[in-house]
């Protein structure tokens, strides 16, 4: 992580702040030195958050899905705080279970969330950074961006399309002095992940998502896997023939159709997505 000065009077927006991995985020930014603007569905839980957290940070309500909140929410942060430094794409919802049991709503929550918000995010503030020339836009994705867990095909289809998305736009601001990064965390210790296997990788816990956020800011790169060793054994199972990889695929990432079996996950997937 960069020295503390680093970070002075930066103005962090996190999405899906409230509760999770956005709160130690928007925690560790502002211990940092950033000033933190939270967004949340749930506007109260945000301005709890911001008032737990202290000094330098602010709670808004902010439907990722909705073009209207998300240009309201932009205003309203750059009146209180000025021009955006770092956007962390944050929000995000997960339904786990087989891939024929999915309800219809659960499907619609995934991709308006986790696609069209990050997507919709990024237009939205990618512009205002490149006019000023700087600029860093951070996406949790998930190591399901790389992987596709039984009981999380819909989610990990959304991961992917986000990291595709990315891509394509980072070649696009090359040269406009914003940055592009995705964090693709294995399975951290939310209520998101709640009931859910970790297979081979150990369970996260918010605050590492938290830290490599901040070190992609100090030293930016564009995906940061944890725990680290996930990225070269995915490259490296790449290279094998499919039969061979099938099978440690099965070894090493959870099967989370059988883990959901076992845990009650019904509050939160029907706060979440209302199914």
């Amino acid at each position: 992580m960069g020295n503390k000065q680093q970070f002075d009077g930066m103005v962090m927006v996190v999405t899906g702040g409230a509760a999770g991995i956005g709160r130690q985020i928007a925690e560790q930014a502002a211990w940092s030195g950033c000033r933190v603007a939270i967004g949340d569905r749930d506007a109260d839980g945000a301005q709890r958050t911001a008032d737990e957290l202290g000094a330098g940070m602010r709670g808004y309500s902010l439907d990722v899905t909705d073009e209207t909140s998300y240009r309201e929410f932009l205003d309203k942060v750059t009146a209180d705080f000025g021009p955006i430094d770092v956007l962390v794409n944050n929000a995000g919802v997960m339904w786990v279970g087989p891939y024929n049991e999915e309800p219809e709503k659960a499907t619609e929550a995934m991709l308006a969330v986790n696609v069209l918000g990050v997507i919709r995010g990024v237009r939205l503030v990618a512009p205002m950074m490149a006019e000023r020339g700087v600029g860093h836009i951070i996406t949790i994705a998930s190591a399901a961006s790389k992987l596709a867990p039984p009981g999380e095909a819909t989610y990990a289809a959304t991961k992917h399309a986000v990291l595709g998305y990315l891509t394509g736009v980072r070649e696009e601001l090359r040269g406009s002095g914003v940055e592009i990064s995705a964090i693709l965390p294995a399975v951290v210790d939310t209520e998101l992940a709640r009931g859910t296997a970790t297979g081979a990788a150990k369970m996260l816990s918010p605050d590492d998502v938290a830290q490599a956020v901040l070190d992609a800011i100090a030293k930016p790169r564009f995906i940061t896997m944890i725990p680290g060793y996930v990225g070269p054994l995915v490259a490296g199972m790449g290279l094998l023939p499919q039969s061979i990889r099938d099978l440690l695929m099965r070894q090493m990432v959870p099967n989370q159709v059988k883990a959901a079996a076992e845990a009650d996950r019904s509050a939160y997937q029907k706060r979440a997505m209302g199914a």
